[in-house]
């Protein structure tokens, strides 16, 4: 545990170690069915997870889900045994006695665990994105403010546009031709190239031209 500076309240530690989860083609439950969890289990189809839900009751969002062959519903209270098997669990029931059973579960069986707006019971937090393409990132709070972390999301989603991905491309580009010479690509001032006005030539469609400023600067 440990407290804040100006406050009295304890708290757990939460800081861990941030990491990209594949999830896809893998078996994830989500317990519960309603607002929060359907949030979940869109980020988790988004990746293409094979969702499994179990909640005794679902919202009409969750239930047309359901219908649309997206993910399966275990009409039921969560059991121990529902985990078994999974690759990753998040719970939001609203319930604290459930999800801390949940993450119970997961725990004695070695299953990482997310309770949505309980940190106390989670083996994974999960992190605010801005997605562009294959660019990522996120911002997390370590389980303090998910609103914090969702408001720097969304201030920095409005300065990362398109030209981002182009930009990727490019940059994919001049890795693969250095690694095909033999190059090393750890030794190229991609930092140098990526300040260089590349973007700028990106923006305007100059595809060409920043192709040979960031093979310059390499």
């Amino acid at each position: 545990m440990t407290t804040d500076p100006d406050s009295s309240v304890e708290r757990p530690v939460l800081s861990g170690f941030p990491a990209n989860l594949r999830v896809g083609g893998r078996r994830c439950l989500v317990v519960g069915a309603g607002r929060i969890a359907f949030q979940k289990i869109n980020r988790l189809l988004d990746q293409n997870a094979v969702v499994e839900v179990v909640a005794p009751e679902a919202s009409a969002e969750v239930r047309a889900l359901v219908e649309a062959g997206r993910c399966t519903w275990a009409q039921r209270e969560f059991a121990l045994s529902d985990v078994d098997g999974a690759w990753l669990v998040i719970t939001a029931t609203g319930v604290p006695a459930v999800d801390h059973a949940v993450f119970e579960a997961g725990e004695e069986r070695q299953i990482w665990v997310n309770s949505a707006d309980d940190p106390s019971n989670c083996s994974l937090t999960l992190m605010a994105l801005v997605r562009r393409g294959d660019i990522v990132v996120a911002f997390g709070t370590n389980g303090r403010s998910p609103a914090l972390s969702a408001h720097l999301a969304d201030r920095f989603r409005k300065e990362i546009g398109e030209e981002y991905e182009t930009l990727l491309v490019i940059l994919e580009e001049c890795r693969l031709e250095l690694i095909a010479t033999g190059s090393s690509t750890e030794a190229s001032n991609w930092r140098g190239a990526l300040e260089s006005g590349i973007l700028e030539l990106i923006r305007e469609g100059r595809l060409d031209e920043a192709r040979e400023l960031l093979r310059s600067c390499l």
